[in-house]
């Protein structure tokens, strides 16, 4: 009998251990970006893709108050309402005590400075795909803007999604750095896929979840319910939008539609930063949505 219950706590044991080795928050290593200087300068590019500001500045900025990166925004879902947080380069309060390696952790796997893992509402599931040299560049640029010392608010997430160790096993399920789009044949269509899948993170609204809110790659760019719960986010495979690839590129710079409408809602900051990138970078979104093959 006591051989039995020895054997079982060894099991245990080493069921624990092997459990907390695949769930536990693991950073980059810390060699991985030890060479690299970053360019504050491709930097800008970089945060006006990815839209960092649009979810990371106070909910009543204006104009150049958007750079200071206070936080505050709320973004409501299925599990909670998650609230943006202050990521300025104030030391106590925002990430500006951080080092390279802390921030291309938080970016490209999910996970903070004190080993917990983010919730996924950060699009680090896209930014994953990031190279290295875009995440040592954005950290550059974002060390030149303004401090807030504005405290970052806890999220709205009650049980039992606020236990944020069960995100290790989310992100082994979902999480992926592979290209969903794996054949492109330009190099503008190379260019619009790194745009669209990584920084832009279009994925993130415009594709179906499962139950656990884990995209659904097999439906991408399909169209997806609304987490705030007004409406449908369009779908933008070329089943569904049968716009040229001109007027996808003139969408992103001006706005209006082909029917002259204008853009509404959040994409309104998407427009906004989008028009700020070069006319190349639009007509490359625009022949990779082109090139995308239909949903199922």
């Amino acid at each position: 009998m006591k051989n039995k219950l020895g054997i079982l706590i060894a099991l245990v044991a080493v069921g624990s251990g092997v459990a907390w080795g695949v769930l536990r928050a693991s950073p980059v290593d810390e060699d991985r970006f030890a060479a690299l200087s970053g360019n504050p300068d491709n930097g800008q590019i970089v945060f006006t893709a990815a839209g960092c500001a649009s979810c990371h500045h106070a909910p009543d900025a204006e104009k150049d108050a958007k750079l200071i990166l206070t936080g505050g925004q709320k973004f409501p879902s299925d599990f909670g309402t998650f609230i943006a947080p202050n990521i300025s380069s104030d030391p106590v309060h925002g990430i500006g005590g951080w080092s390279l390696t802390e921030f291309a952790s938080a970016v490209t796997k999910g996970v903070s400075p004190d080993g917990a893992h983010y919730y996924p509402a950060f699009p680090y599931t896209s930014y994953t795909k990031m190279t290295d040299q875009d995440v040592a560049d954005l950290w550059a640029y974002m060390q030149t803007l303004p401090a807030s010392d504005a405290p970052s608010q806890p999220h709205e997430v009650g049980f039992p999604f606020n236990i944020r160790a069960s995100l290790g096993g989310w992100k082994l399920l979902f999480m992926s750095d592979e290209w969903v789009v794996q054949n492109v044949s330009t190099e503008a269509e190379t260019k619009g896929r790194y745009l669209v899948e990584a920084l832009a993170h279009c994925g993130e609204c415009h594709s179906p979840r499962n139950a656990l809110g884990g995209l659904d790659r097999n439906n991408w760019l399909a169209g997806a319910p609304n987490p705030a719960g007004d409406g449908r986010i369009p779908a933008l495979t070329p089943n569904q939008l049968d716009w040229a690839s001109e007027d996808i590129a003139y969408y992103l710079e001006s706005g209006f539609t082909p029917d002259f409408d204008s853009v509404g809602g959040h994409m309104v900051e998407v427009v906004d930063n989008f028009a700020k990138l070069s006319a190349e970078d639009r007509t490359a979104v625009a022949q990779y949505l082109k090139a995308l093959p239909t949903a199922d």
